[in-house]
């Protein structure tokens, strides 16, 4: 089937629901690395799932609904879901280069800072596991986690922009 006899609102709906199947796809990943695989998350990284757990269950709403929605309505929730995946996008850039000493990471996960510890802050903290959000924990081709959410993340709003672009043309 061509793109031109795919109607408008059925090809905005599949470039959504691509972008949902690829989000899902990477927290699942994200959660498996975690829980599974006992790679725990920094800061950074617990940040940069807040498009997930946001923009997925609202695009999820939307998908259920889709057809009965006004494509306004469909074209602002494609736009505010990419905005936030596309924020998810910039932290994961952002903590990449951290990760590769392009820049400082921030100071409340990569180094001390100016902050005075006591003793007594450290009297509890046997079952306190710090990840350091600076440090690379497992990579893949160069590409650290950081750098592959920096890419699904934009690569999600990217589609998501496809679908508000389907709606515009229908």
């Amino acid at each position: 089937m061509s793109q031109q006899t795919i109607p408008s609102a059925a090809r905005s709906r599949l470039f959504a629901g691509s972008a949902f199947v690829l989000g899902l796809l990477a927290i699942l990943g994200a959660l498996a690395f975690q829980f599974i695989g006992g790679l725990y998350p920094c800061e950074l990284c617990l940040t940069q799932r807040w498009p997930y757990y946001i923009g997925l269950p609202l695009l999820a709403l939307g998908l259920i609904v889709w057809n009965k929605l006004p494509a306004p309505m469909r074209g602002a929730l494609a736009a505010g879901v990419a905005a936030l995946f596309a924020w998810g996008a910039m932290v994961g850039v952002y903590h990449a280069g951290a990760e590769w000493r392009f820049w400082p990471g921030p100071q409340s996960c990569s180094g001390m800072g100016d902050d005075v510890i006591s003793l007594d802050m450290l009297s509890d903290m046997s079952d306190v596991r710090i990840v350091p959000c600076d440090a690379i924990q497992w990579e893949l081709f160069g590409i650290s986690l950081a750098g592959f959410n920096a890419l699904i993340s934009a690569a999600v709003a990217v589609l998501l922009v496809l679908s508000i672009r389907a709606l515009r043309r229908g």
